[in-house]
């Protein structure tokens, strides 16, 4: 029994297909190219017309190309970043190519009032403040701005900031392991200064990720603001449904 076209707008269906498509896209499809328009608008069902604006989109966010002669072909690829580990992101992307950073700061500050209060600090008492431009070989791909908490990023600030990742130096330096972190995702526009270190647009949305990580006894002792290209990269996990 042949299936019923939803009748939608057009503009509905061709966000449909593009949803489709650039998730296909992230998780390594169309490696030879994409299908003719004509096998894709009978794959989803609808016009070719719909088609050509879900390609028009995703050729619009640089994610494939498209000629006359070439046809259509993947431009770019997104990195997945795993949100079900505790590692980081030398550990997350180490099956793409290796991850340098540039340090841009590393001092002491007087903790302000919210990041104290997370890391169960007195209101102005130091703490260890790490910003870094984070490259996964020529490419920008986060911004990190990290706070530890005083004793730790001290003994942080005696290694490498350049090759290592904080997240090993903190239990080499504490001899306990990291327990948990309390995560929060949203995207934001880039300012100016941001995009220009990031190498994108001006206002280009980037992923800020929120990450308060403890050690395995509960003790808050790291507490970083990352900003993330959201157009290199996808977030991804596992979810289970409790029984509650």
């Amino acid at each position: 029994m042949e299936p019923t076209p939803i009748r939608r707008p057009r503009a509905d269906q061709a966000r449909l297909v593009a949803d489709v498509l650039r998730h296909q896209i992230h998780a390594g499809g169309y490696p030879d190219g994409l299908p003719a328009e004509g096998e894709l608008a009978s794959e989803f069902f609808v016009s070719r017309n719909t088609v050509r604006e879900a390609l028009a989109a995703l050729k619009a966010e640089g994610l494939i190309g498209r000629g006359p002669k070439v046809g259509t072909h993947v431009a770019i690829r997104k990195y997945d970043h795993d949100l079900d580990a505790l590692v980081g992101l030398k550990a997350t992307f180490k099956g793409y190519g290796e991850i340098r950073n540039v340090v841009r700061a590393a001092i002491p500050v007087a903790a302000p009032p919210a990041v104290a209060n997370r890391l169960q600090l007195d209101p102005g008492e130091e703490v260890i403040f790490v910003e870094r431009l984070r490259f996964l070989g020529d490419l920008p791909v986060s911004l990190d701005m990290t706070y530890l908490a005083p004793d730790i990023g001290a003994a942080v600030l005696e290694n490498s900031l350049e090759t290592n990742d904080i997240f090993a130096l903190i239990e080499e330096a504490t001899g306990h392991r990291l327990g948990t972190a309390a995560l929060a995702v949203e995207a934001v526009a880039a300012d100016a200064h941001t995009a220009a270190l990031l190498q994108v647009p001006d206002g280009a949305a980037v992923l800020l990720l929120e990450r308060l990580t403890h050690l395995d006894d509960g003790r808050p002792v790291d507490l970083e603001y990352i900003r993330m290209r959201g157009d290199r990269i996808t977030l991804r996990g596992n979810l289970l449904r409790g029984t509650s």
